[in-house]
């Protein structure tokens, strides 16, 4: 059994991905199930380099010290397999009718979903403006924000909805109505 649509999210640092997603759970409550590609990621990371893995997945200054070392990491593994990471994070997940899928980076992480799961996916884009994720914390790093993993998408255009999450932006609820509209057929 799979579940009945996976909602795929999109986003820069500090736009908001987080924050969306985790309103979006409490509303859909045990009917999804966040997944989060990173996470095998960093749960080799943890245990190849003995790091604290609550740490590494938290949004702390922790993260960022390794940030640059599992990037080009996880680039050498998807090199060799580009959905190894994709699959590794859907492997243990909940069998729950909503599957959000909290970090999309690659158009490749798309190709795998759509590729596996087919018209169950639906993909969601949060934006948000230089200024607004600078109040949030964001502070440019070479290396990363300039890398694959942060601007794979940039260009992608196929998004089922786009939020502004940012400068002018709807409020937290009509952001999630955009959202919710997608899974209304549960």
């Amino acid at each position: 059994m799979s579940p009945k649509i996976i909602l795929l999210f999109s986003g820069k640092r500090k736009s908001g991905k987080d924050f969306l997603t985790d309103h979006l759970r409490h509303i859909l409550a045990d009917k999804c199930e966040i997944i989060k590609i990173s996470q095998p990621i960093k749960t080799h990371w943890a245990k190849e380099k003995n790091l604290n893995l609550n740490e590494l997945l938290s949004e702390g200054e922790y993260k960022e010290q390794y940030r640059l070392e599992m990037i080009k990491w996880s680039e050498e593994m998807r090199n060799k397999d580009y959905g190894c990471f994709c699959k590794a994070a859907c492997e243990n997940a909940a069998i729950k009718p909503v599957w959000i899928v909290s970090d999309i980076r690659r158009k490749t992480d798309i190709r795998w979903f759509k590729e596996t799961y087919g018209d169950i996916i639906r993909t969601v884009r949060i934006t948000a403006d230089d200024r607004t994720r600078k109040e949030r914390g964001f502070q440019f790093q070479v290396g990363v924000d300039d890398a694959t993993s942060e601007c794979d998408l940039d260009d992608y255009n196929d998004w089922d909805v786009v939020v502004n999450n940012g400068e002018g932006r709807d409020s937290l609820e009509e952001q999630l109505d955009s959202i919710l509209k997608l899974v209304s057929n549960l």
